[in-house]
């Protein structure tokens, strides 16, 4: 068994037994912050609670190898809400229920590449996530490299049309995964700016930091005012030997065949679990993560590791230490691979409610080690939650700077009026397996994401049971 809960009836999935200004007087609560020696406690306490805990990793287990992948829209996706509902309801949230959510479904199909001239090879790729299917038999054209989608934007259409562009951007490796966003543009808009200059069809570097022959899949878009090409993802070993026909001045000419097509529009959900407040039930604290993956692998970095520490962490803190003084809310948002959709329908169905939210955060960037804590709180109280910031600090996890958007998820929120945070964890080796099918089950380490679990308890355990109240004044 993966829990020592008693198992639950199945529904539609075969389950193991799973188990801003501040004022001085705080919206309910007097600004009196629970005695640091209470809450001192509560973290001995959960850590005795986390010491041989392996909740987080066996709900990953359970959600990686009984459901699997779940692309928004796919029975996958549905398999998965099932999943997510039966295993909130068994470990013992109050309120378990579902939110819909219109996504627009999108099936990978056959995909197939190799070099024609100068020299025979086949390569490694993968459709990117939205794209159209090549004619059926293939594009066979002359190739065109830039190494960035910068300088694509500056080409002409002589160099460029009924071409195949290249888009060869190296992805550098980084514990923070900072440099994703300077490439993942090429991904996100490179088939609009080939199209724009007559390209046939466009392919990129994966990205991602691996030297694998494994490709990196991940959305891309197109503009209702720019043709529609093709547009894939080879691998980074791949993309090298294309670097190296190039470099020596060889005319390079591929086969591209991607039979990729649109679904239709689907219906999937967000799931949601609450622990409710016993003094402050409409006063909450919001942990989440998405449910949806991308379809190659089983999801177990992106981010079943988020579905299993999150609900860990909320369900360590009643077991542990009873139930608290304000609700807490794990949300499993859907479809967040393409486009945030769940997260947005969250917001929009929520608008009358986001000012009881305490703060809101997302567990979405594997299962690396924590070492920094960074806040989007009241400036004029978010220096006063030092008890926590200690409590942290004994754990190797940092205090970093109030200027976070709180996870991919919950970046809707700041604006909006919500305080955010993040809990950052070591993503050196994310980028390596993200968004490909080499995101299984065997790339997450017990003993790092026992720590994520430990570590989000404790935020939690702090913002849901003292009178901390990072938000702006009324």
């Amino acid at each position: 068994m993966l829990f020592s809960l008693p198992s639950i009836r199945t529904i539609g999935v075969p389950l193991f037994s799973l188990c801003c200004l501040y004022s001085t007087v705080s919206y309910a609560w007097h600004n009196d912050h629970q005695h640091p020696s209470t809450f001192d406690t509560d973290v001995v306490k959960l850590k005795e609670a986390n010491q041989n805990s392996q909740l987080a990793y066996d709900i990953v287990k359970s959600l990686t190898v009984e459901v699997g992948p779940r692309i928004a829209g796919s029975s996958g996706d549905k398999k998965a809400v099932a999943w997510a509902e039966a295993m909130l309801s068994e470990m013992g949230f109050d309120k378990v229920y579902k939110q819909p959510v219109k996504v627009r479904n999108w099936e990978r199909g056959f995909a197939d590449a190799r070099v024609v001239l100068p020299f025979e090879q086949k390569l490694v790729i993968t459709a990117l996530g939205g794209s159209i299917a090549t004619p059926e038999g293939g594009i066979q054209e002359a190739v065109v490299m830039f190494p960035s989608l910068e300088a694509l934007s500056a080409s002409t259409k002589a160099e460029v049309e009924g071409k195949i562009v290249f888009l060869n951007t190296r992805m550098q490796r980084n514990r923070e995964g900072k440099f994703y966003g300077k490439v993942v543009p090429n991904r996100v808009n490179g088939a609009i700016e080939a199209a724009k200059l007559g390209a046939k069809a466009v392919i990129i570097r994966s990205v991602g930091t691996d030297n694998s022959r494994f490709a990196h899949t991940g959305l891309m878009r197109y503009d209702d005012s720019v043709r529609k090409i093709p547009a894939g993802a080879i691998s980074t070993a791949d993309a090298d030997t294309l670097e190296a026909m190039f470099a020596e001045n060889k005319k390079v000419i591929i086969d591209v065949d991607m039979q990729a097509k649109d679904a239709g529009w689907q219906t999937s959900y967000n799931v949601i679990g609450e622990i409710t407040g016993s003094e402050h039930p409409d006063e909450v604290v919001l942990i989440s993560a998405h449910l949806d993956s991308w379809d190659e692998g089983t999801g177990a970095i992106d981010d079943g590791a988020g579905v299993g520490i999150v609900t860990a962490a909320a369900k360590t803190i009643k077991d542990t230490l009873g139930q608290p003084k304000r609700t807490i809310r794990v949300v499993l948002y859907a479809a967040e691979e393409i486009g945030l959709v769940g997260a947005r329908q969250y917001v929009s169905a929520n608008k009358s409610s986001l000012e009881n939210i305490i703060a809101a955060a997302e567990s979405d960037f594997g299962a690396g080690k924590i070492y920094q804590f960074d806040t989007r709180f009241n400036p004029v109280v978010q220096k006063s939650a030092g008890v926590l910031y200690q409590a942290l600090a004994e754990l190797g996890v940092e205090y970093g700077n109030n200027q976070s958007g709180g996870g991919p998820d919950v970046s809707v929120l700041p604006a909006l009026g919500v305080p955010v945070f993040a809990l950052k964890q070591d993503g050196t080796y994310y980028f390596d397996y993200h968004h490909t099918p080499n995101d299984t089950l065997d790339k997450i380490h017990p003993e790092d994401i026992r720590q994520n679990q430990l570590v989000w308890s404790i935020v939690t355990a702090y913002l849901a049971n003292t009178s901390f109240d990072p938000r702006p004044a009324p």
